[in-house]
């Protein structure tokens, strides 16, 4: 399954824009500020959130275009149409992002049950020394990308946790603190449980790798609280007075940490080198596309990739994606790293927002 008859209208620097006979492999080369990786995270918009630049929809319109912008696909499935899907701003509601699946109104979390798309983006590479709180949002799109429904736990956690917090600088009525506090249990032990499955099944497809040409990391995933409903509700209850103080709550999924150690040495990953930590970045983004193949179209979008790795990590790396289910997206400067596979792939030469079929 793939996408394909994929249009983008005003949309970054793509006024009007449609990609056609996609392929297994997808390349888009061009100039740097072609316009390459917008069209990734036009595609990354078929997902829930805020896309592979986690931007705000104000920033994504055309400069001097209304006010929106539009992005559709056909889903294929063995040469037919399966389903159309399309998301948009309309600019007369300019802060929500609408979607549309077969002509229909749909919510945005109910892309993630057609779809499930992953990525691996330059402004990644420094994930393992950055804050807790970005690993844990990489945790959450895996997940999402594997279990369809973790969108709507992760909102509806972060809302009882908002509504705690406000309780406590109100010192509002213990009956309600009670009952936000069980809602906090019931999604917190939720979320938990959905990331701790994903990191014992991604460690499962990571142990089979071999340690060459990537490097093999291996995966640690530390609760920030008791996984239990029942338990991480009377821990609530117990520490109001500190997280009163502190104006936010200490225990819950929201303080979950991954850790990620180099195998063999265990080195962590935050300490390794530049290219040890993109090779584990790497395994650990083909493992969850394996995941993420096993129940939906699978998309994967790897912005300049090819261009950061040595010829036979290279080859090992198309090696790896042509033995997968997701259909490829990649893009780069230059079409020349993309030998192994060209002449299999779908080419679009990118150039100030317009594409050229090669």
């Amino acid at each position: 399954m793939s996408l394909d008859r994929i249009s983008l209208e005003n949309f970054r620097n793509h006024a009007a824009s449609e990609l056609s006979g996609s392929a297994k492999f997808n390349l888009l080369v061009g100039e740097n500020g072609a316009g390459k990786t917008n069209v990734l995270e036009a595609l990354s918009l078929f997902s829930p959130g805020r896309g592979i630049r986690r931007a705000s929809l104000s920033d994504v319109p055309l400069q001097n275009a209304t006010g929106g912008f539009a992005i559709g696909a056909n889903l294929m499935e063995q040469g037919q149409i399966s389903a159309r899907i399309g998301t948009y701003i309309d600019p007369q509601q300019p802060r929500r992002r609408l979607v549309r699946v077969n002509g229909a109104d749909a919510s945005a979390t109910s892309l993630s049950e057609w779809l499930a798309i992953s990525w691996l983006t330059p402004a990644m590479d420094g994930l393992f020394m950055d804050s807790a709180g970005a690993r844990r949002r990489f945790v959450d799109r895996m997940t999402l990308a594997v279990e369809p429904r973790h969108a709507k736990s992760v909102a509806s956690l972060e809302t009882a946790l908002r509504e705690r917090n406000k309780l406590l600088e109100e010192r509002g009525d213990a009956r309600w603190l009670d009952a936000i506090e069980a809602q906090v249990a019931q999604h917190g032990s939720q979320v938990s449980s959905n990331r701790l499955g994903l990191i014992e099944a991604l460690s499962v497809e990571l142990s089979a790798l071999p340690a060459q040409p990537f490097a093999k990391p291996v995966l640690t995933y530390r609760p920030g609280g008791p996984t239990d409903p029942e338990a991480l509700r009377d821990e609530l209850t117990r520490q109001r007075g500190r997280d009163r103080a502190a104006g936010r709550a200490l225990t819950g999924p929201h303080r979950d940490e991954l850790d990620v150690v180099m195998a063999g040495s265990g080195q962590a990953a935050a300490s390794c080198s530049t290219g040890e930590q993109k090779a584990m970045l790497i395994a650990i983004t083909l493992a969850q596309s394996v995941l993420a193949a096993e129940g939906r179209p699978s998309i994967l979008l790897l912005d300049e990739v090819a261009a950061h790795l040595d010829p036979v990590r290279r080859k090992a790396l198309f090696e790896r994606l042509g033995q997968g289910r997701a259909q490829v997206w990649m893009t780069g400067t230059e079409l020349s790293p993309f030998g192994d596979i060209a002449q299999d792939a779908a080419i679009w030469r990118v150039s100030n927002g317009e594409l050229e079929p090669l």
